[in-house]
């Protein structure tokens, strides 16, 4: 499996918005969707704020691919559904956004955590 490099990492995890788009099945790119992006570990990951319902979220359950831009960087991805601890991320997301008190809680909800992926390079 790919991983990211520490360049990738710093300039994509330092980015407050990033573009994602989740692959439909037949392989095209649906619209970009602006989400947040947090770095833990040496992994990547999002959640959709609006729950498993979201419509790029349920997008992503087609094929689990997409793209991603940020920071410069234009990636083609993995969406990885995340069912480990989430603690090292929920701080992540804490610290990171910790400008926007009114909005983290939202994004660490048990309905939020359910929608956590982490997103790996492909080849």
């Amino acid at each position: 499996m790919a991983t990211w490099n520490t360049d990738e990492l710093h300039r994509i995890g330092a980015t407050e918005e990033v573009r994602i788009a989740p692959r439909r099945a037949d392989g095209t790119l649906r619209k970009p969707v602006i989400v947040w992006i947090v770095c833990a570990g040496d992994d990547l990951y999002v959640r959709s704020v609006n729950g498993r319902n979201a419509a790029w979220f349920r997008g992503v359950q087609a094929r689990h691919e997409g793209r991603l831009q940020a920071g410069g960087i234009d990636k083609d991805v993995d969406f990885v559904e995340v069912a480990e601890s989430q603690d090292e991320i929920d701080a992540a997301y804490r610290a990171k956004y910790a400008g926007y008190p009114g909005i983290v809680p939202n994004i660490l909800t048990p309905e939020t955590r359910a929608t956590t992926l982490r997103l790996v390079p492909r080849d």
